[in-house]
C-alpha cells in the first residue's frame, strides 16, 4: 500500500481542518512540515505530474512571497522553478496531500473521501 504523505503547516486554518478530517475518518499519514521538511525538487516534480494544471495547481498565488517575486515562474526552466518553489515553500498551496497515484491541494473533502475509498479498497485487495 502506498504511503499517504500530508505536507502542512501548523497555523494553516485548511492544514486543520484537513488533518481533523483525516484523524476523523481513521486515514493513517505521514506528517511533514512544509517550512522544516520540504518537498526536495524531484518530489515537487512528481506532484506536478499528478496535477491537472501542472504548477498552476501548487502556486499559491495569493501570498505575499509570490506577490513579491521579480521572476515570471512560467518563463523558468523547470529544474530552476522547482527548486525556487523548494527553496521558497511559501511559494505553495497548503495541504498537500499525496501517495504518489493522487494529489490533493487544500482542504476538498469530497478529494479526501475519494482517496479514503481507494485506500481502503487497496487494503481490502491486500487483506
Amino acid at each position: 500500500m502506498r504511503k499517504l504523505i500530508f505536507y502542512t503547516y501548523p497555523s494553516c486554518t485548511s492544514c486543520r481542518k484537513t488533518k481533523g478530517w483525516l484523524k476523523d475518518h481513521d486515514v493513517t499519514y505521514e506528517e511533514r512540515h512544509l517550512f522544516r521538511n520540504r518537498p526536495d525538487a524531484k518530489e515537487l516534480l512528481e506532484m506536478i505530474k499528478l496535477s491537472k494544471s501542472g504548477i498552476e495547481d501548487l502556486l499559491a498565488t495569493r501570498s505575499a512571497t509570490y506577490k513579491q517575486l521579480d521572476v515570471n515562474l512560467n518563463e523558468l526552466p523547470l529544474s530552476k522553478a522547482l527548486q525556487l518553489l523548494s527553496d521558497e515553500p511559501k511559494l505553495l498551496k497548503r495541504p498537500i496531500i499525496t501517495d504518489g497515484q493522487q494529489l490533493i491541494v487544500g482542504f476538498h473533502q469530497e478529494d479526501l473521501q475519494r482517496l479514503m475509498n481507494t485506500k481502503r479498497r487497496e487494503q481490502q485487495s491486500i487483506s
